[in-house]
């Protein structure tokens, strides 16, 4: 391993955050597997954040505003940090810093939600600043992500795609089986789990939960995030008659316990990367139905190991989550055969080398 990256050079990660969201989580889990000196520039964020990663024993700070980026970048000037940009105002932050002080750079992308002309215009410009010179390498945590990087003009050899993992800890604690629906009508219980905003598609997921449990008495769903989403969702269901079996617990700042209560995860998401949840719902034991956009068809293989519907097919989402209920059998055997791909493909060890192997390559660029 390269000694100048372990002994002296930090890696120092920019990241705008309202929460503890999919990037937030993929980073928490990255600093603490991933060999090196980690700091975290959060930009705004909110204290039970930075208070969540402190507690982890994750070194950072925020930072309100380009100045004091700046200032914290050029304070660790003479150590030479390795900037690491999370999501579009960590990216340009991070190359503004690092252009002005000549400072090693990685780009993260995790993924793009551009759905308004804001957001698009974010979305041109982060593909932009990647096809600079300052931007030594791009990690996609997707090829779907990559691909768009390659069709703005990118450098394919700038990129690499690094998919989000799960470490040992989580992976210790799965739980043992399906539960099939009972008879009698006992619950049988589907989740969202995700911020309560348009790209993640909360909305879909009642389109698609309310037909079905209309259908089935036994199914009860909860939608488990926060966002400017909820008041509409909720008058959703209330209009439904759905009040008593499809509700919104809230942010779960763990999900240990209600993985262990869940017959089922629907990922009804108009954009992914690669969902941390789903990589939890594998492990844990939780079969998946998810449309196949972003990331998700590199991790499911419909009918292997979850299943999959066309993006926004809400009616074929349902379908898939009926065959879910009415054969446990089949559940476990997804089941089984998602544990073993996120075993081989999605472990956080053995991805936390390959992100070395980034950081010490970037480096060593950069002094040649």
């Amino acid at each position: 391993m390269n000694a100048a990256l372990h002994a002296g050079r930090p890696i120092l990660h920019l990241l705008s955050s309202g929460g503890f969201y999919g990037a937030e989580r993929m980073l928490l889990d990255h600093c603490q597997a991933t060999p090196g000196r980690h700091r975290v520039l959060f930009l705004d964020a909110p204290a039970e954040l930075v208070a969540r990663f402190r507690e982890a024993g994750v070194e950072c700070d925020t930072c309100q505003g380009l100045g004091a980026v700046l200032k914290a970048l050029g304070a660790q000037r003479g150590e030479r940090p390795l900037v690491n940009s999370h999501n579009f105002k960590g990216q340009l932050f991070g190359w503004i810093g690092a252009s002005l002080l000549r400072l090693p750079m990685v780009s993260t992308q995790h993924g793009f939600t551009p759905r308004s002309r804001k957001q698009r215009f974010y979305t041109w410009l982060s593909l932009q600043l990647c096809r600079t010179p300052r931007v030594e390498t791009v990690v996609c945590v997707a090829e779907s992500i990559a691909r768009i990087h390659r069709d703005a003009g990118v450098p394919a050899t700038k990129l690499q795609v690094i998919p989000n993992g799960l470490p040992e800890i989580y992976e210790a604690q799965a739980k043992d089986g399906v539960s099939a629906a009972q008879p009698g009508g006992a619950p049988w219980l589907a989740a969202y789990v995700g911020r309560l905003s348009s790209e993640k598609g909360p909305d879909l997921f009642l389109d698609t939960l309310i037909p079905v449990c209309q259908r089935h008495p036994q199914v009860h769903a909860v939608m488990l995030g926060e966002g400017p989403e909820r008041e509409a969702l909720q008058q959703r269901i209330n209009a439904a008659g759905l009040g008593e079996r499809i509700t919104l617990p809230g942010f779960q700042r763990d999900m240990r316990g209600w993985m262990k209560r869940l017959d089922a995860l629907v990922i009804s998401s108009r954009t992914e990367g690669t969902p941390m949840i789903l990589l939890e719902a594998m492990q844990d034991g939780v079969p998946v139905v998810a449309f196949g956009v972003g990331g998700v068809p590199d991790v499911i293989e419909h009918g292997h190991n979850g299943l999959l519907a066309r993006p926004l097919a809400t009616t074929e989402l349902g379908e898939h989550l009926e065959a879910l209920l009415q054969d446990p059998e089949q559940a476990a055997e997804l089941v089984a055969r998602a544990r073993q791909t996120q075993r081989q493909h999605y472990h956080l060890p053995t991805l936390a080398q390959r992100w070395a192997r980034v950081y010490r390559g970037t480096a060593e660029e950069v002094v040649a």
